[in-house]
């Protein structure tokens, strides 16, 4: 039997296969305009490699309700933190910063257990970082590197369309791309911290989403934090992930 976790986020869609005795396989695609058309897309590429009656599908994330061919349609809360606590392998905090949302999953014996979501403005998520990188003319990978080596300038607008206008006043005022992607992404850390905080921190606390493969980020947060904060190199999946081993446990007795 395999099970197929499907996570449809505002931006990108993640994909994890689990077969008996594999490691699990991820897969990444854009979400696109409109999230039934990348689900109907996922069905017609897996139809070749996977037998539909031989695999249990759970959806998660912000179009999990466009997979009509999912078994099981679970939130993307409890999805991350069953992921994420698999991942990690002990019981842990989890931190999201996903492309419309930041969310804060605690999370014990692979349950979640409490959260926090930040959806209201989109200052504290990938979603402004990608806005940022584009009117500085960089790629997401090239914002991070130029926060790297510059010194932050103060972003204090709470809205992403202010904190543009800020941006653009500092571009006319001749400020380096340093400083303005160090400002940028300090101001990303600062939001996220202010959620996690009001919340209790595990011993363990790791990063997901798409900002999870960044070890700089991951830093900043922690510096803001005053607690280590762990990148995860495949942090992007975990929801896909906890997709799919929930098909696994909840979906596994209707396969026998």
């Amino acid at each position: 039997m395999n099970y197929l976790g499907i996570d449809i986020g505002s931006t990108g869609t993640k994909i994890c296969i689990l077969r008996e005795g594999e490691a699990p396989a991820f897969r990444l695609l854009p979400t696109g305009w409109n999230s039934k058309i990348t689900a109907n897309k996922i069905k017609e590429e897996l139809e070749g490699d996977l037998s539909r009656e031989d695999t249990k599908i759970v959806a998660t994330g912000y179009g999990r309700i466009s997979v009509a061919y999912a078994d099981k349609v679970i939130t993307e809360i409890t999805c991350h933190g069953r992921g994420g606590y698999e991942m990690v392998g002990c019981d842990c905090s989890v931190v999201d910063v996903g492309g419309q949302d930041t969310k804060f999953i605690d999370v014990r014996k692979g349950k979640a257990v409490d959260f926090l979501m930040n959806d209201k403005c989109a200052a504290g998520t990938g979603k402004f970082i990608e806005v940022m990188a584009n009117r500085l003319g960089v790629t997401i990978d090239e914002i991070f590197d130029l926060a790297a080596v510059g010194k932050p300038i103060p972003i204090s607008s709470l809205c992403t369309v202010f904190a543009e206008s800020e941006v653009i006043n500092y571009m006319g005022e001749g400020k380096s791309k340093e400083d303005l992607a160090a400002g940028i992404i300090d101001s990303v850390a600062l939001k996220v911290a202010t959620l996690v905080q009001r919340k209790p921190l595990q011993d363990t606390i790791i990063l997901t989403g798409g900002l999870s493969s960044q070890p700089f980020f991951a830093g900043l947060l922690s510096k803001k934090l005053g607690r280590e904060v762990l990148p995860m190199t495949n942090g992007i999946f975990a929801g896909a992930y906890g997709a799919a081993l929930l098909a696994k446990e909840k979906l596994s007795q209707t396969a026998d």
